[in-house]
């Protein structure tokens, strides 16, 4: 089901409804770029409002299928995936129009990140949980995530984050700097779309050159990386121990169902 995308005040409201808490696989990509390839076509004008359903905006890879490819033992299918990846963030990160997370509810590891490439983050104050745990789960995290955690968090948060990788409840992740406002769930929408109307449409190459000038560092940084560091993916990705973490944590997925 391609995503909905909706005016509302004139902002283009995307809900993302891959399937029921937005996990990341194949389908999710697709439908990520088709959604973009919409934006581009039909919306060009209109900032961006990005959200998820129920109490989830996304939950991450998916890890049955993302942890048969990197079992795979194939280093072309590895690649392959991370550059898939990569350029589904990018996607959104580079977007030349403001674009707002409106964090419904769980954001955690790509899901995190998703809402990391937004311009700004707005949550809803409820119950959820929020954090990047790739590396407990030996899941070795690409430059190129690395250069948008610490762009949006910060150096100090962004290591913290990403080393640790816990889950934080909603007060910690506030605490962290997750979000750039907080709000009653019945505003989130409203509130976002405050945030990505934040300039007239007749700014919106003064806006596009000046996110794309504050960024050049960081594409630079991932441009050059990228190529040398997550080359190394796939041989980290066969590690042994990797392989244990990654089986334990998809025994662990198994049980719950």
């Amino acid at each position: 089901m391609a995503w909905n995308i909706e005016v509302v005040n004139e902002c283009a409201v995307v809900r993302m409804n891959t399937n029921k808490v937005n996990v990341q696989n194949e389908q999710f990509f697709g439908d990520l770029h088709g959604a973009f390839d919409r934006l581009e076509r039909e919306f060009s004008e209109l900032p961006v409002v990005l959200t998820g359903q129920g109490n989830a905006f996304s939950a991450g890879i998916d890890f049955q299928y993302s942890f048969d490819i990197f079992g795979s033992g194939n280093p072309d299918k590895i690649r392959d995936w991370y550059r898939a990846y990569r350029e589904t963030n990018l996607r959104i990160f580079t977007y030349p129009r403001p674009t707002v997370a409106a964090v419904n509810g769980h954001a955690i590891a790509g899901g995190l990140i998703t809402a990391l490439d937004c311009d700004f983050r707005v949550a809803a104050r409820k119950p959820a949980k929020f954090g990047l745990n790739e590396v407990p789960i030996g899941i070795p995290m690409p430059a190129a995530y690395v250069e948008i955690i610490k762009y949006t968090l910060g150096d100090q948060v962004g290591a913290l984050t990403t080393l640790r990788g816990k889950l934080y409840d909603f007060d910690e992740a506030e605490r962290l700097g997750f979000f750039h406002e907080v709000v009653e769930p019945d505003q989130l929408i409203a509130t976002a779309i405050d945030y990505a109307r934040c300039i007239t449409p007749d700014c919106n190459t003064a806006y596009a050159m000046s996110k794309k000038a504050l960024q050049d560092s960081v594409m630079r940084q991932i441009q050059e990386r990228t190529v040398a560091l997550d080359a190394q993916l796939p041989v980290g990705m066969s590690d042994e121990g990797n392989r244990r973490a990654q089986d334990r944590r998809r025994q662990e997925i198994m049980h719950k169902r």
